[in-house]
């Protein structure tokens, strides 16, 4: 007797088509995502813009919203694959009730309320405190180096530039001059068109030539803010992304941003989140600090940071705020000039009472908490969820996709304490 197996019937068609609610079990992050944008989330910033009566009705607001937010929990970023998903996956079918929104609108969606969908940080943020995630009483401060959606190859030093301009612009004045001379060569060659026509290969030249002009005025105009006559030679411009900057890692060095976050250390929870064009993070600490109470309403008690963050005028702040700071001190630097700097920090009245608190915790010390609160997110960011460059350019966007991407992690956070 052969064994009785469960019909496979893939033809076989339902009486009563499924309920979005029917394609993933229940419980599912897809339906936590899509009943949290419907239902405590205000999106009133998005749909005022959507007032013209006329034309072909666009997606819902909330469905494009919940689609993003499910895509950046899920490692999904690109209009591109969100498309693919929204058709394959059914999990995403029941966040956008089996919408299937194509890339291009998918792309202008986010471009057009990048900004309104930064301001869902906060108030997921806020869903978070209200359910007893924040509580402020330890909150470590890092940032990150996060690639640009642009080659470290396409900048280009500002004394590269004058030298290449120069070049550039004699070698096309030459062409120009030698054609002067082939007037009736080019009347042959072109018949009835004018010839004067300019062929690809001096255009090319002249749109690199009036690239690097560009770039050159941004890096004149940036010096001129800083009191500067010219910049230094060895300043640089991106031709793709002039907003971003090549930027030191521990191994090597990237065209990139700055990303910062503040996490609280009861669940991981962050708190504050900006992004900045520099290397360094030593002016960043206090407005991080002061930022998470403008998003939190509430104080820190205490914070922790890194050696980058060190500084007499942080400490100072964070006393003035009444905020405990554990803030590393640093190695004893090599080399004369080196060593001569880090002796002189150390000799500066707060840094030293932040190496005595320090020494004094030992392995006990607070500041042991950094590492294990911010350093884990920044790695579910990168590696667990493969974010490690922006698809945006230029900072404003960026700094939209960094809270997009903050956002995510929260509500992954909020989804787990159910």
């Amino acid at each position: 007797m052969s064994k009785t197996f469960r019909p496979w019937d893939v033809d076989q068609t339902q009486l009563f088509p499924p309920s979005v609610r029917d394609l993933v079990p229940p419980g599912h992050l897809a339906h936590f995502v899509r009943d949290l944008v419907r239902e405590d989330l205000d999106l009133s910033a998005i749909l005022d813009t959507y007032s013209e009566e006329r034309g072909f009705p666009p997606h819902h607001p909330g469905m494009m919203t919940a689609l993003l937010l499910y895509g950046y929990s899920q490692g999904v970023y690109s209009s591109r694959r969100l498309e693919k998903a929204c058709q394959e996956r059914v999990d995403f079918m029941a966040v956008t009730g089996m919408g299937k929104p194509d890339h291009t609108r998918i792309s202008e969606f986010r471009r057009r309320h990048l900004e309104a969908l930064r301001g869902l940080f906060v108030q997921v943020l806020r869903l978070c405190r209200d359910a007893g995630l924040v509580t402020l009483g330890h909150v470590a401060l890092d940032g990150t180096k996060m690639n640009a959606n642009a080659s470290k190859h396409a900048a280009m030093s500002y004394g590269r530039m004058k030298k290449a301009e120069r070049a550039l612009k004699e070698q096309v004045d030459s062409w120009m001059r030698r054609a002067e001379h082939v007037d009736s060569e080019e009347d042959a060659r072109y018949g009835t068109r004018r010839g004067d026509e300019l062929p690809q290969w001096v255009k090319d030249k002249q749109q690199r030539m009036a690239r690097i002009r560009e770039a050159r005025a941004r890096l004149e105009e940036a010096a001129r803010d800083r009191g500067e006559d010219d910049p230094p030679d060895n300043a640089q411009s991106n031709f793709t992304d002039p907003e971003s900057r090549i930027l030191r890692t521990k191994s090597t060095y990237e065209q990139g941003y700055n990303c910062q976050a503040a996490v609280d250390a009861q669940s991981q929870v962050v708190v504050a989140e900006e992004v900045v064009a520099q290397q360094n993070d030593s002016d960043r600490l206090l407005p991080m600090v002061d930022a998470v109470r403008a998003n939190t309403g509430k104080r820190i008690e205490e914070a922790s940071a890194d050696a980058g963050y060190l500084s007499e005028a942080n400490l100072a702040g964070l006393e003035e705020r009444r905020i405990r700071g554990y803030i590393a001190v640093g190695k004893q630097k090599h080399g004369e000039a080196g060593a001569t700097s880090w002796a002189r920090k150390m000799e500066q009245p707060l840094t030293r009472r932040m190496v005595a608190r320090l020494r004094r915790g030992g392995w006990r010390s607070r500041y042991r908490l950094r590492k294990q609160v911010v350093e884990p997110v920044f790695g579910q960011i990168k590696a667990a969820r493969g974010f490690r460059q922006f698809l945006l350019r230029g900072l404003e966007k960026v700094r939209g996709e960094w809270s997009l991407l903050c956002t995510a992690h929260n509500v992954l956070k909020l989804a787990a304490a159910r």
